[in-house]
């Protein structure tokens, strides 16, 4: 077995796990990833979490508990998401002490229904800063317009954000806008920037599987050459995007005051097409000072088969905006497609932790004592 991840790890690429429960944490599976796959840091979302409460028993004890205090569901769910996100923040904390604070990262979302509510956006940050209260934790904020000064607003206070669910080369110009902006911010409230970090979070493979329905359904030749290009174009420009920025003179004055660049993440980084290779997304997005957050089934089919062959970046900008040209001047709109998956983004994660509210209220009642 060759060792793809320690070369992508090498390479400047942070691999974090893209998943979380319970019982990964108990069992010991995240600290062992951790020391044998090169795992240095862990996302989740709604999904994720609707996914591990809803299978097994490994939440029973805690939700008896919460049932016997007749608490809310929705406190429930709280406590139940900082309890696990701590724990993995905990397994993590020797990662982020050796790499002086950068990595050994758990983000936690905020309640993806506040998506189009600023105010109150901050204020669940805020919170859920809080009531985990690990250094060692991000806040995801989606990257919606009413996220956007949110994000800056919670830099700005000195907690660090994971920046979620950018699909457009246009809005993550305007995300890292607000990370300076916050940081600005922090820096004129007297606030240590060394202690405050970002990453904005990329969506890959969401752009293919959109983009490539659309393109089946023009059937032509050109459209079937042009399957499978659009995600890695989207991403490297995106790429090409982050080094404009972070080497601007705003950027420049910022770096003097000890901040910390928001690193790009590349999210969405399992291949939905079984016609595609299935470590795509990370062997052709190596970069320097990237996150790649994986499903498990990515890490494990990387580990096997990953071919890591240095920067696969550099060098590509040209080819990935022609590449993104043939899409458009086959009738294909960019603007439309990357508005779709926004909205879908949001509503794929309302309706995750919809699901996330009736399946933890079953177990409440299911767990409630008996009266009496």
């Amino acid at each position: 077995m060759t060792d793809a991840l320690k070369r992508l790890s090498e390479e400047g690429v942070a691999i974090w796990l893209d998943d979380l429960s319970r019982k990964r944490i108990t069992s010991g599976n995240l600290a062992e990833l951790i020391d044998q796959q090169h795992v240095v840091g862990v996302t989740t979302n709604p999904s994720i979490f609707q996914k591990a409460i809803s299978q097994g028993d490994g939440y029973d004890r805690q939700l008896a508990d919460l049932a016997a205090r007749k608490v809310t569901v929705e406190e429930a769910i709280r406590m139940i998401t900082t309890a696990d996100v701590r724990d993995a923040a905990d397994i993590l904390r020797p990662v982020f002490d050796a790499t002086d604070g950068q990595d050994g990262r758990v983000s936690i979302e905020v309640d993806p229904r506040l998506a189009h509510n600023t105010r109150a956006t901050v204020a669940e940050a805020k919170q859920l800063a809080w009531l985990v209260d690990r250094p060692n934790t991000l806040i995801k904020i989606p990257a919606t317009k009413a996220g956007l000064p949110a994000i800056t607003e919670v830099i700005g206070n000195g907690i660090s954000v994971n920046v979620t669910l950018i699909f457009s080369l246009e809005r993550y110009r305007e995300v890292m806008d607000a990370y300076l902006a916050g940081l600005e911010k922090a820096k004129e409230k007297g606030l240590d920037l060394s202690l405050i970090h970002s990453v904005a979070s990329f969506f890959v493979s969401r752009v293919d599987t959109e983009i490539d329905k659309r393109l089946d359904a023009l059937g032509t030749d050109e459209a079937k050459a042009a399957r499978g290009k659009a995600a890695l174009a989207n991403a490297r420009l995106a790429y090409q995007a982050y080094e404009e920025v972070f080497s601007g003179p705003r950027w420049t004055a910022l770096e003097k005051a000890g901040a910390n660049r928001q690193r790009p993440l590349w999210a969405s980084t399992g291949v939905k097409d079984p016609a595609y290779k299935d470590t795509l997304y990370v062997d052709d997005l190596v970069a320097p000072n990237t996150v790649n957050t994986m499903p498990e089934a990515t890490l494990f089919a990387t580990e096997d088969h990953g071919q890591i062959t240095g920067n696969t970046v550099a060098g590509t900008y040209e080819q990935a905006r022609a590449e993104l040209d043939a899409v458009d001047k086959l009738g294909i709109s960019y603007d439309d497609v990357v508005q779709l998956l926004e909205d879908e983004g949001v509503e794929k994660f309302e309706a995750s932790w919809n699901d996330l509210l009736k399946s933890t209220e079953a177990e409440l009642e299911r767990l409630a004592p008996s009266e009496g």
